[in-house]
């Protein structure tokens, strides 16, 4: 009987010693797990940090380089508007000196006499040739800086359209980063390359 009491007793105490020894692995288990996950929650922040600044950077660069192509622009505009001003000026002053010239003409052969009027009909023609010849060419001057500046403008929405698209995927990938444990360090990795 003594002897059966002595075997229970050894296999009460290597039980209870099985028994603490797996407690004490489960309990190491769980804190490494939980470190484990807070050090993927710090990356994910992180990286969601990392990914917000950039798109912030690249949002203001977008902004900053259309503005600076609307003022170059603008600038272009007002003076291609300015040299079609000056030339229609030029143009008008040209005209009315040739009108006065042709009138001139004509009232010179009208004192010469009735028989040379085909002759002053002739140089009023003339004038009135060069005259429409003139108008024409400034209609083709402004049409062509207004072509210009159309193109220009143009070119200025395209490049905010480009910059804007450009924009829009990192702030995707920004909102895709928590929803993956392994993506987070990869991506505060990618980050940190393009610093």
């Amino acid at each position: 009987m003594s002897n059966g009491n002595g075997v229970a007793a050894t296999l009460s105490n290597a039980a209870e010693t099985v028994k603490e020894t797996a407690s004490n692995v489960g309990s190491s288990i769980a804190s490494t797990a939980e470190g484990a996950v807070d050090s993927v929650k710090k990356a994910a922040t992180k990286a969601k940090k990392a990914v917000s600044k950039a798109a912030t950077d690249a949002k203001k660069t977008v902004t900053a380089d259309v503005a600076k192509v609307k003022k170059a622009v603008a600038k272009r505009t007002d003076k291609a508007s300015k040299a079609v001003k000056d030339t229609m000026a030029s143009a008008k002053k040209k005209l009315t000196s040739a009108s006065a010239s042709a009138k001139k003409e004509a009232a010179a052969l009208k004192a010469k006499g009735a028989g040379k009027k085909t002759a002053a009909k002739k140089a009023v023609k003339k004038a009135a040739k060069k005259a429409t010849a003139k108008k024409a060419a400034v209609k083709k001057a402004v049409k062509k800086v207004a072509k210009k500046a159309t193109a220009k403008k143009a070119a200025v929405t395209k490049a905010a359209k480009k910059a804007a698209k450009k924009a829009a995927p990192k702030k995707a990938a920004a909102k895709k980063a928590p929803a993956k444990k392994a993506a987070p360090k990869k991506a505060a990795k990618k980050a940190a390359k393009k610093k």
